[in-house]
């Protein structure tokens, strides 16, 4: 879902949960046919919607307008057949994965990996490693001849040959050619948890066991173990090494520069501000967010955690982004677990240690639900598969005559057909396997599917606030849709309806006086009279030209922007006199600025192009009055005026 939709979403699903409440008073305020809301509902929803924490108060009335708005929407998406699109159901099945994962987790399981990243979080590692790769579809004998090497690797490492060497003649890792195997340092998170865990259970100088991961297996030295240096926060100015961005074809020379003005005493924010080419971070005087291990490049990472006291500057250095130059401006510690146990338990969700806590729930999942397995039926699928299935031409009618229950999960029997569906449906062009291991590794993925889908089709009847909130998924991405097509995007495609929009309300979009002018910021008042002389020299102003003449003794003398300025647009122009010429100095940020005003435009009605947006905004809300008025047109529906009074009397 793009972002858009998911602020409107978002936003509906705040207004649908403040509808979503349910009652037993059976006086009903609203009936609109095949749904009726009740008294008791609706004063429960007004209620929640006007608690003054979440949304702005507003009366009964308005509050029913927006309600009855919004179910007429949804009526009529589902008369269009919106809900029985393809997409719509791929999306909220979508969602709904999202949305069950808290009722699939062990949060026991989870619990305890978030306290191991966090103790691990303290600590950063700098290790090396062998990798001997296995292939995810290797047979037992190909695994293990790739454990017996590993071996071999540990053997050699435990006597103490070279690290650096057994890497570059053994592993498979790629970049051992280059770095001899050595990882850096990194904490939790950043490698693949066995990994990860070898790294942090072996001692500092020690050769670990051999480690398996999706990789193959992995023999590790840990080389050093340092307090976390954790997070820190710095400024930095970037001359990039693209002239499209810095504008310059010596961006040393550049950087260079910069660097000996802040030596001299320039602030450094007000340099990040004004050459800077992280447009992101110079608006924010260079500042960029806090940081901890492995997440810059090396090069910019060693510098920053290079910097000892706040305020120290590193001198310019060079990355594959370009020059910098850094100033330190905190170190923060690793937050407290409860300040950070949020982000632990998204990246624990994420992380290959995820799988731990798959297969805790697994297990509870058949012990809540009951569960006995059969696993002599699977013998038949030894005999019956043959390597066809490598080429996709395995055929399941091999197996038509068989019928036994492999398992049961609660009052589900899933018998041989299920697992011979599923082994056609999952056949693919590949190298040929040992066809036991394909059957078990097969068999292992179909059972597993199995119990979550279980678990997954009990929600609704176990979890009501679960399927209530699968409602408003349900009707926001419909409200969604329709509404983009019906307003949103056609107000954007309908060029013809829009320029008839922007004829009948032409007075509305119109320009204030406005100058045409340049905007000049100097270095100094000797810079900014040199700049002058030569604007009024020129016989036709060559701004660029002009430029790069007061420009060539230092990047840094003179800046330029030139558009179209109403009062508020730009605080130089704003200062000066609107008459055409060249205006008087203005000092700004450190710098001599002033305006050359090519000529004051007299107020006039603003083309389609010039004021598009907010055209095209305001036919939208155009559509939706339209649209709205057409829906009460077309549905019926009914307030009992009696109830709705006596409602009032209660809110009052």
């Amino acid at each position: 879902m793009n972002t858009i939709k998911k602020l409107f979403v978002t936003s509906f699903l705040l207004f649908s949960i403040l509808l979503s409440a349910q009652s037993s008073d059976s006086e009903t305020v609203i009936d609109f046919g095949k749904e009726k809301i009740s008294k008791a509902e609706f004063k429960r929803v007004y209620e929640k919607n006007n608690n003054g924490e979440m949304v702005s108060k507003s009366t009964v009335d308005e509050y029913l307008e927006l309600y009855i708005n919004f179910k007429l929407k949804v009526l009529e998406a589902e008369a269009r057949g919106l809900d029985t699109n393809a997409a719509f159901i791929k999306e909220l099945a979508g969602y709904r994965k999202q949305l069950a994962q808290p009722y699939m987790s062990a949060d026991e399981i989870l619990e305890d990996l978030k306290r191991e990243a966090y103790e691990r979080l303290q600590i950063d590692v700098r290790a090396s490693h062998v990798l001997i790769s296995v292939a995810a579809d290797a047979s037992p004998q190909d695994t293990l001849a790739a454990y017996k090497k590993a071996q071999e690797v540990k053997k050699m490492l435990e006597k103490g040959e070279d690290f650096e060497q057994v890497a570059k003649a053994y592993s498979d890792d790629p970049s051992a050619q280059v770095n001899g195997g050595d990882l850096g340092y990194f904490t939790a998170f950043y490698m693949v948890y066995p990994f990860e865990s070898a790294a942090y259970n072996t001692e500092e100088g020690g050769i670990s066991e051999i480690v398996r991961s999706s990789y193959g297996y992995h023999v590790l030295k840990v080389v050093d173990k340092r307090e976390a240096v954790g997070n820190v926060t710095v400024e930095h100015i970037l001359v990039s090494s693209d002239p499209e961005l810095s504008k310059t074809a010596d961006p040393q020379g550049k950087i260079n520069e910069i660097y000996r003005k802040i030596k001299g005493g320039e602030n450094f924010e007000d340099m990040a501000a004004q050459f800077s080419d992280d447009t992101r971070s110079a608006s924010q005087g260079g500042r960029l967010p806090a940081f901890g291990v492995s997440r810059m490049v090396p090069e910019f990472e060693a510098v920053a955690y290079n910097l000892k006291k706040p305020g120290d500057i590193s001198k310019p250095f060079k990355t594959q982004y370009g020059w910098h130059i850094i100033r330190l401006i905190d170190r923060q510690p690793i937050g407290t677990f409860e300040e950070i146990e949020s982000e632990l338990n998204s990246r624990v969700e994420k992380d290959s240690r995820s799988n731990l806590q798959e297969g805790a729930v697994l297990q509870k999942i058949k012990k809540d639900y009951g569960f006995s397995e059969n696993i002599k039926e699977l013998e038949d699928f030894y005999k019956a598969l043959d390597n066809t299935y490598f080429e996709e031409g395995w055929n399941p009618k091999t197996l038509s005559n068989l019928d036994e229950v492999l398992f049961t999960i609660g009052d589900k029997k899933v018998n041989q057909a299920d697992f011979a569906s599923f082994l056609s449906t999952n056949q693919h062009k590949r190298k040929a396997i040992d066809l036991t291991v394909l059957v078990n590794r097969r068999y292992n993925d179909f059972k597993n599917i199995e119990l979550m889908a279980y678990k997954d089709s009990k929600l609704d009847e176990e979890y009501p606030e679960f399927k209530a909130l699968m409602q408003e998924y349900h009707d926001g991405i419909l409200l969604f849709n329709l509404t983009d097509e019906l307003v949103w995007s056609k107000a954007v495609t309908d060029s013809a309806g829009l320029i008839d929009f922007y004829e009948s309300h032409k007075e509305k979009y119109k320009w204030n006086k406005r100058a045409d002018a340049i905007v000049f910021s100097a270095l100094n008042e000797k810079i900014a009279e040199a700049t002058k002389a030569l604007l009024k020299a020129q016989d036709s102003i060559d701004v660029s030209a002009v430029a790069d003449e007061i420009n060539k003794s230092s990047q840094l003398n003179l800046k330029y922007e030139l558009k179209k300025y109403e009062k508020g647009d730009n605080e130089v122009i704003d200062q000066v006199e609107w008459v055409a010429g060249i205006s008087k100095n203005i000092e700004k940020d450190g710098r001599v600025s002033f305006a050359y005003i090519k000529e004051v435009l007299q107020p006039m009605s603003k083309t389609i192009e010039d004021s598009k947006g907010i055209i095209t905004s305001d036919y939208q809300e155009y559509l939706e009055k339209k649209w709205i008025a057409e829906l009460k047109e077309n549905y019926s529906y009914k307030v009992d005026q009696a109830v709705l009074k006596s409602l009032k009397n209660e809110l009052k």
